[in-house]
This record gives structure tokens, sequence and C-alpha cells, in this order.
């Protein structure tokens, strides 16, 4: 018996937890009956009954409970919702033609160090650059 007080118990002081940092944290506008003070002293001398009637009575019902389920298999729906950007197909190609440019200038512009680089190395030993050697991009 001992046990099922404890756990009574328990589950009061945790629903007392939840409506105090639920009135806590919401907005004036959606407190109704009283001010936010006389809520929390509700709930912090009565925490079953005023738990339950902050709950109940002391908050304006969130707008995705008043929601209803469209009718139909939803495809519609779906259709007009924006897509996330890792599920649009447009933009994981132009993320990847992004990519592809990067690497090809970045290659670009390690070819032509590298051929500054010889061409300073062979100046400095009294070679002339030679251009036959190099390869077209």
């Amino acid at each position: 018996m001992v046990r099922l007080y404890v756990l009574l118990f328990l589950v009061q002081i945790a629903l007392a937890v939840c409506a105090l940092i639920s009135c806590l944290s919401a907005e004036e506008g959606q407190i109704r009956a009283l001010p936010r003070i006389a809520w929390v002293l509700i709930i912090l001398f009565f925490p079953l009954v005023g738990s339950i009637a902050w709950f109940v009575a002391g908050r304006e019902p969130s707008s995705g409970a008043r929601r209803t389920w469209p009718a139909g298999s939803g495809s519609a729906e779906r259709s007009r919702r924006p897509v996330a950007p890792d599920d649009d197909p447009e933009f994981l190609r132009s993320m990847q033609d992004r990519a592809q440019q990067q690497d090809q200038e970045l290659f670009r512009r390690w070819e032509e160090d590298l051929r500054r680089r010889e061409d300073d190395l062979r100046r400095r030993d009294g070679e002339p650059p030679r251009e036959g050697d190099r390869p077209e991009v």
C-alpha cells in the first residue's frame, strides 16, 4: 500500500512540475481566467487540483488541438508543402553542380601554380621554360 502512495505522490509532483513549466512559459495571451501569479500559487498550494485546473481552464488550447485531419489520402496536401532541401532533387543537383565547378576551379588554380613553380625553377637553373611539354586543359 505504501508503494501505491509513493507512486501517486510522484505522479502528483510530476504533474505539478509540468503545470508550473507550462504556466510560466505561456504567453500572456494564452492564459485564461486568472493572472499568471494566481495560477502559480494555485498550482503550488493545491498541486493535484491546481495542475488539473490549469490544464483544463487556465490555458488556451493549442492551435494544433483544434485542427482536424484533412479528408482523403493527403497527396494534394503533400504536393503543396515545401520540400526539405535534402529531399529536393533540383536542390541536390544544384549542390552537385556547384561542387563540381568549385573542384574544377581549384584544380585549374593548382595546375597554374604548379606551372608557375616549374617555370621559376627552370629560370633559376638557367633553362628556358618548355612550352611544348605542357598539356592543354
